[in-house]
């Protein structure tokens, strides 16, 4: 039996690095893994809990598929649970796959850093079991070596997802910002337009009132024809 651990802090808060940790599949750093299937998900006591399958290919060498088998692909069952109010999340996993002869559980949790919460500790745990099969030793110290491989991939992932979420929060807020200015622009214009209509009604009316009073004046200026006499016949 081998048993890995390590740890890592992150420069994010949890929240952030929680919910990188979901998106983590897929990445370009982890190519090997290829899916991950939801099998039940339900909230308890406030705590979310999910059941997932993961597909992925181990990549095992030669003589090492000629000990334990080979396959395109390979599956873990994964179960996490996530509590926001404790600001902890923690996902155990374990192999479907060639499970005759390997075990491999893991443990990662996300918690805030004890000594700055600012920031996120990462704790990795496997535990490797290798039974049945010849250099069974050997094949454990290939799989922790692996395991380590993909830890390091993995927490470079999570930057990747962080990255890419501050990517799309900045997206929303420039397109957020452009939409807004845009509805002012859109408003302002529609206010010159009905204020220069208004004004040029108002031009029309004391226009036509002005000629009104003109004319009135006019009229008030005719001289006034008297009576005049018959010709005399």
């Amino acid at each position: 039996m081998k048993i890995w651990t390590s740890e890592h802090t992150f420069n994010h808060p949890w929240e952030t690095v929680a919910q990188a940790a979901w998106r983590k599949y897929p990445n370009p750093m982890n190519p090997a893994v290829i899916g991950t299937d939801v099998v039940d998900r339900k909230v308890v006591d406030g705590v979310l809990h999910t059941h997932r399958l993961v597909s992925s290919k181990w990549g095992f060498p030669r003589w090492a598929q000629s000990i334990v088998g080979s396959t395109s692909v390979c599956y873990a069952s994964e179960r996490s649970e996530v509590n926001p109010n404790t600001r902890h999340m923690i996902l155990k996993t374990r192999n479907l796959t060639f499970c005759r002869y390997i075990a491999v559980d893991e443990t990662v949790s996300y918690a805030p850093h004890p000594q700055d919460p600012s920031k996120t500790l990462l704790k990795q745990e496997a535990v490797v079991t290798v039974k049945g099969v010849p250099l069974n030793n050997y094949v454990e110290d290939l799989l922790a070596n692996k395991i380590s491989l993909n830890a390091g991939k993995g927490r470079q992932a999570i930057e990747w997802v962080i990255d890419k979420i501050d990517a799309e929060v900045k997206e929303i807020t420039n397109s957020a910002v452009k939409s807004t200015d845009e509805l002012l622009s859109q408003t302002k214009k529609s206010i010159d337009d009905i204020t220069m209509t208004a004004r040029k009604s108002m031009d029309d009316i004391s226009s036509a009132a002005k000629k009104s009073l003109d004319d009135l004046q006019n009229l008030a200026n005719v001289p006034t024809r008297t009576n005049q006499s018959l010709p005399k016949i």
